[in-house]
């Protein structure tokens, strides 16, 4: 592969306290391997992994649902306002060369949904068990896992 890894990083815009500290840690570790994170742009799990991958050095693309940049939670490096609602999900996936879920909700399902109907690699932090999603049980083995899925 040639540049950057993007890797999409979905989960729950309410998500639990345990959620957003793995899902900073999830960032963190990417930006610090120099991953692109590619998120819904907006709070919760997008918020936390945002911060955490700013916080290292790296850069975030946030597909917002609506048309305002200034929805964009202040960690994200490029904010794109797609005007789509619900619908960013299928450009976040496909945006994305791999995708880490991180707990999760119905958007969070429709995401893994995409991923895996496109054929895309989906590695799971507590969330949906589902036939396709790799589970894995911390942030650096998500990471890990993620990043060798698509160089290694």
């Amino acid at each position: 592969m040639v540049g950057p890894v993007y890797v999409g990083v979905v989960g729950a815009s309410r998500a639990t306290e345990q959620d957003l500290l793995d899902a900073e840690q999830v960032g963190r570790l990417l930006g610090e391997r120099g991953a692109i994170v590619v998120c819904g742009g907006r709070g919760g799990v997008m918020a936390a992994v945002s911060k955490g991958c700013a916080e290292a050095g790296g850069a975030v693309i946030g597909m917002l649902p609506g048309d305002d940049r200034s929805d964009a939670n202040e960690w994200v490096s490029y904010a794109i306002p797609t005007g789509l609602g619900e619908l960013r999900n299928g450009l976040i996936v496909r945006t994305a060369d791999v995708i880490i879920a991180v707990g999760g909700s119905y958007g969070t399902l429709s995401e893994v949904a995409l991923a895996l109907q496109a054929g895309m690699t989906v590695f799971g932090l507590h969330t949906w068990p589902i036939e396709g999603i790799t589970p894995v049980s911390t942030p650096a083995d998500a990471v890990d896992r993620a990043l060798g899925s698509v160089v290694g």
